[in-house]
């Protein structure tokens, strides 16, 4: 479905929003120790906000290993986003994935915590990306 140039731009705020929101609720669950969580939201206020940089630049994609995929083409191959970035937004991603479908995997706060203030800077420098223009 093509979306109009207001509907992109809604649609980008939106999704900001909702990775602020998550990253916020990732925030408040580490303080009650709850890694395996803290992962799943810290990855998820990631995606949504590299969604809305996608949406932002007119890119769609149905799957997480498109939005990947797009996004190391388009700003981490350009130079917009850094490969460490790029790294820490992968490494939320595996940690998601074993907290979430391994079965006994144990995410601790050794695992987690450190990543907290990164994805904090991670969704920080989307958002001036998306603000750019």
């Amino acid at each position: 479905m093509k979306l109009t140039n207001e509907e992109r731009e809604t649609l980008a705020k939106y999704r900001l929003e909702k990775a602020n929101e998550t990253l916020s609720d990732a925030q408040e669950i580490a303080k009650i120790k709850r890694w395996r969580v803290v992962a799943n939201r810290l990855y998820y206020a990631c995606f949504y906000a590299v969604s809305a940089l996608l949406t932002k630049n007119n890119f769609s994609a149905q799957t997480h290993n498109g939005v990947f995929g797009l996004f190391g083409l388009h700003f981490v191959l350009k130079g917009k986003v850094s490969k460490e970035q790029n790294k820490l937004y992968r490494n939320l991603f595996d940690l998601r994935q074993t907290g979430d479908y391994d079965d006994f995997a144990v995410i601790s706060e050794s695992d987690i915590a450190p990543l907290l203030q990164p994805a904090e800077q991670f969704i920080a420098e989307i958002e001036k990306l998306i603000n750019e223009k």
